[in-house]
């Protein structure tokens, strides 16, 4: 019989599992894919990146990039297999799709310690248990979560998923790699819009077809994945302030920056394969074909994916939750990922992480890690179990969530690098 049971094989899943068995425990991880799919999975390897395949940015002066560091030097499974499949993508940690899900598979499933189980959970396992089934919780777990922890209704919120192209049928005469501002190799394909093509494009935007999604509405769309459809409703320039910025990109053709930029970024090793970035959306899938094709570089695309609309469910989790991810009634049932209320790839990695190495001390009899709100772990867990938050939603990380430094610093990445430094020391001491 295991020691610990984890549900969900996603990234805060597999992360939890991981470090539960490095530990010496032995874990059940119960999974079901593939005898039951969502209508946002494609694969049936574990770990699989719905969304976009990028990790965000990879720099210390700024808080993912620091939260990506503290799990590195914390030997994360997620970041480990993350490094050994990046693709180049400037100034951000992106990688091939399907091959660091296959590396996350084929690590998990080799571990000696972690026994997996392919089936639909549709009732709570006993404790001590870790609950990892993500944003797309099936409904029936849903309704179990609910009871057990006495919710009266579930929060949720809309995500979306970009459309993914063939590098062959872009359009170069119209298009160029580059990076902004210079940061790293030119990995992206830059699609330039003139003043006219950009407002006929934002025109047709604002008034396309949506595809159905129930309950949807514009409010209840996470800000970090908002549909480039609701940017174009927001006004004119929404998009120029966003996805399709300019600035930094200058068209070699003519030494100057265009109206609007649309960047793709290369989605697998081979570089066959690009996504649109910041086009999430949940238009139907003839109108993301028409519209998108307005895109000059983009007029003749192949579309290998079109751009998905879910529903991410997630905790009122101040109220339900601790510091370790823990139910306050029962600390040895816990949750993580993105039902938790942290959001985005790294967040959801270590909420696992913490929630996992928590869970091993109380079952092996040791202090619990104290991760201080200094570091980006502690700062995440600390924001997600905060009681005095009134009305709780998903957040990414970010350095507004952490201890000021007390002392003034000049410039803003200077300012962000210090908060780093001390971060990474507290994190020194506390692993010493």
């Amino acid at each position: 019989m295991a020691d610990v049971t984890v549900v969900g094989a996603g990234l805060a899943g597999c992360e939890a599992a991981w470090q539960l068995a490095e530990r010496g425990l032995q874990v059940d991880l119960i999974e079901m894919k593939p005898d039951r799919m969502t209508p946002a999975h494609h694969s049936a390897d574990f770990a699989e990146l719905v969304c976009s395949n990028s990790f965000r940015g990879d720099r210390l002066e700024n808080a993912v990039g620091l939260l990506k560091e503290e799990l590195r030097r914390s030997n994360s499974l997620i970041m480990r297999c993350a490094d050994e499949t990046k693709v180049e993508a400037g100034g951000c940690l992106a990688v091939d799709r399907g091959g660091f899900s296959a590396l996350v598979t084929e690590r998990i499933s080799s571990h000696p310690n972690i026994f997996l189980q392919h089936r639909e959970v549709t009732q709570i396992p006993s404790s001590p248990v870790i609950i990892a089934t993500g944003p797309l919780t099936s409904d029936a777990l849903a309704e179990a979560i609910k009871e057990k922890l006495g919710i009266s209704e579930q929060l949720h919120f809309y995500d979306a998923a970009a459309p993914l192209v063939t590098a062959e049928s872009i359009d170069m005469t119209c298009a160029w790699f580059a990076s902004r501002y210079d940061r790293g190799n030119d990995d992206y394909i830059n699609c330039a819009l003139s003043q006219e093509e950009y407002a006929a494009f934002v025109a047709e935007l604002a008034s396309a077809e949506q595809a159905e999604v129930h309950g949807f509405e514009d409010n209840l769309v996470f800000e970090g994945c908002m549909p480039v459809e609701v940017m174009a409703r927001r006004g004119f320039d929404t998009l120029r302030y966003g996805p399709l910025k300019p600035k930094g990109l200058k068209d070699p053709k003519t030494g100057f920056e265009p109206y609007a930029v649309v960047q793709l970024r290369r989605d697998n090793a081979e570089g066959s394969v690009y996504n649109l970035v910041g086009f999430q959306t949940h238009l139907r899938f003839p109108e993301q074909k028409r519209l998108f094709s307005m895109i000059p570089a983009l007029k003749n695309a192949e579309f290998v994916r079109y751009g998905v609309m879910h529903r991410n469910t997630f905790l009122d989790s101040p109220r339900l939750l601790d510091r370790y991810y823990a139910w306050r009634k029962d600390s040895l049932l816990a949750f993580a990922g993105q039902m938790t209320g942290v959001e985005g790839y790294v967040e959801s990695t270590a909420s696992g992480f913490l929630a996992a190495v928590s869970m091993a001390a109380k079952l092996k009899g040791e202090p619990l890690p104290d991760y201080p709100r200094e570091t980006a772990i502690g700062a995440l867990a600390a924001y997600i179990s905060d009681q005095s938050v009134a009305n709780f939603q998903p957040m990414n990380v970010n350095f507004g969530i952490m201890p000021p430094l007390g002392y003034r610093v000049k410039g803003k990445a200077n300012k962000n690098l210090a908060i780093a430094q001390r971060a990474l020391d507290a994190l020194a001491r506390l692993q010493s």
